[in-house]
């Protein structure tokens, strides 16, 4: 089968590297993709936000399966507009996506259903959200409640910096619109995991877990980030966790969502926080993690364009997930600057050798290749996952071919895994 797949991140070349070698797959396209896509994938410059662009493209060119990467075009209802077409996709539709497109509406869903999170409360106005604060105080969380690229969430460890964080998000606009309404939650203390779900609409199976790491620098110090690294599997997730994850989290959002007239098919990511109480939803997401994919994929045994297919089928019932017992690793190298500002179109060299090893994997994410040369178009530009028997050595390998990349306006952390490796 013909399949494209829409992003061009380091998620959208690990998912391109998973579904190259099905062989269900005839011919695969990624619009817009990136230089390490193209080496498996016809790009085509379509951006991924671009909905009429990607329509056109996908009736003139016979496209039987789309798989959706970023959760913009899945609010924006990609999927939708796929549906009416009669073209097979995965990913949710615009009304399911909105579990992640709203902070609000994700916290109103699992407060009516029962799913355990933090307490909180929704507010549209800054004034009426510093009254709350100041009568709530801190520490305590200030989240946009749109889309803001994994960054609009602000941890306030006293009320002076939670009104800055009102101040920030609603008045000085740092999220667009996104920060038009926020969702103030109280703190939740315990060990953070993403929890990954293939959900068809009615069944969902496990599909991994993985944590991550969001801070730019080590230690777990600066901004935000989208995420500068991921390990999987996660320590913190046993067998009887998952268990108790579907049990207490994921079933119950699938019923309530199609008892709401939005059945949710794709991939379901929750990000968790292990208390001492259990398992509680910090947020969900509507899409495969970056980089917590990474580290997926690299681990994945099944034929992930099989699985992703009965999802949108609706045949979960017959897929059975196979995973390699070793662990797997993504480091993030970004560009000087980023979350903030960096300059693009330094050179990025020695890839080939720092690839060598078969267990060794970059992912490419903001590159592009000019006159031959490979050069650094993003913030976050390769994701160097490497697989091994156990974290530690996971770690070893994936650092090991960090620094043989010749790459002088690129940075890392070089923590990435510490949990798990010392644990």
């Amino acid at each position: 089968m013909n399949v494209l797949i829409i992003g061009s991140g380091g998620r959208e070349h690990a998912l391109s590297w998973a579904v190259h070698k099905s062989p269900l797959l005839t011919k695969l396209y990624a619009a817009p993709g990136n230089a390490g896509i193209a080496k498996l994938a016809e790009c085509v410059d379509i951006n991924a936000n671009d909905i009429d662009g990607v329509m056109d493209f996908v009736e003139k060119t016979d496209i039987d399966f789309v798989i959706v990467g970023p959760e913009a075009p899945l609010v924006a209802g990609l999927v939708n507009r796929l549906d009416e077409a009669g073209v097979k996709s995965f990913g949710p539709r615009s009304e399911a996506a909105g579990i992640e497109g709203s902070k609000g509406m994700m916290k109103d869903l699992c407060s009516k259903y029962g799913v355990p999170t933090a307490d909180y409360a929704r507010f549209d106005e800054p004034d009426a959200a510093k009254e709350y604060i100041r009568v709530h105080g801190a520490p305590i969380v200030v989240k946009a409640d749109g889309l803001a690229a994994g960054k609009g969430v602000i941890v306030c460890r006293n009320e002076n910096e939670a009104y800055a964080a009102i101040d920030h998000i609603m008045i000085e606009t740092a999220f667009g619109e996104a920060g038009a309404e926020v969702v103030i939650e109280d703190m939740m203390d315990g060990e953070e995991a993403s929890f990954f779900a293939l959900v068809d609409g009615t069944r969902a199976i496990p599909m991994g877990a993985a944590q991550d790491h969001k801070a730019a620098f080590d230690g777990d110090e600066g901004p935000n980030t989208g995420g500068m690294g991921a390990y999987s599997p996660a320590p913190v997730i046993t067998d009887e966790l998952t268990d108790t994850i579907m049990e207490t989290i994921i079933n119950p959002v699938i019923k309530g969502m199609a008892a709401e007239g939005k059945p949710y098919k794709g991939v379901l990511f929750a990000g968790l926080m292990i208390t001492m109480d259990g398992p509680k939803v910090i947020e969900f997401n509507c899409r495969f993690g970056d980089p917590e994919c990474q580290a997926l994929m690299m681990r994945i045994r099944s034929d992930v364009l099989e699985a992703l297919l009965a999802c949108s089928e609706g045949r979960l019932d017959e897929i059975t997930l196979q995973w390699s017992p070793q662990s797997a690793i993504c480091v993030v190298m970004a560009n000087q600057g980023y979350p903030d500002y960096y300059e693009k179109g330094s050179e990025i060299k020695n890839l080939d050798q720092a690839e060598s090893d078969k267990d060794t994997v970059i992912f490419h994410a903001g590159t592009a290749r000019e006159n031959g040369k490979l050069l650094a178009v993003g913030g976050r530009v390769l994701g160097v996952t490497a697989r091994a028997d156990n974290i530690k050595q996971a770690q070893q390998k994936a650092y090991q071919s960090v620094d043989a990349i010749d790459w002088d306006h690129g940075f890392c952390r070089r923590d990435i895994g510490w949990r798990a490796a010392t644990g």
